[in-house]
């Protein structure tokens, strides 16, 4: 059965679509302390990166490994607020979704260092 909300096409559901976006980056933005941090961390890496990239690419490269970590919590979080919603009880299924979903966090977290330390001293 499809969802009754996939009915919108064309501009309408772009804006739509617009609206969901700014409404995840608000609740994010207030609710979740880690994305938050990783928030102002890219702000400050982003910032960084155009003064210290010596080649379009690197800059590329320096802002993609910095924004991705934001957007891997923005999924962690999802999955984390889809298994609360279903139980609140302990339940292997429900950590296992929950701890994987923060080893895609933390390799993130590895790729942006190694991205920044290759990139700064090679």
């Amino acid at each position: 059965m499809e969802s009754p909300f996939k009915g919108k096409t064309g501009i309408k559901r772009l804006i739509n679509a617009f609206g969901y976006s700014l409404s995840g980056f608000k609740v994010a933005f207030a609710k979740e302390d880690a994305f938050r941090q990783e928030v102002f961390l890219s702000i400050i890496l982003v910032t960084v990166a155009v003064y210290i990239s010596n080649s379009s690419i690197e800059l590329v490269l320096l802002i993609g490994s910095t924004l991705l970590v934001p957007i891997i919590e923005l999924l962690n979080s999802a999955i984390e607020a889809t298994v609360d919603r279903v139980s609140l009880d302990k339940h292997p299924l429900a950590k296992r979704a929950k701890d994987i979903g923060s080893a895609a966090v933390f390799l993130s977290l590895v790729n942006l260092a190694a991205t920044w330390l290759i990139i700064i001293f090679y």
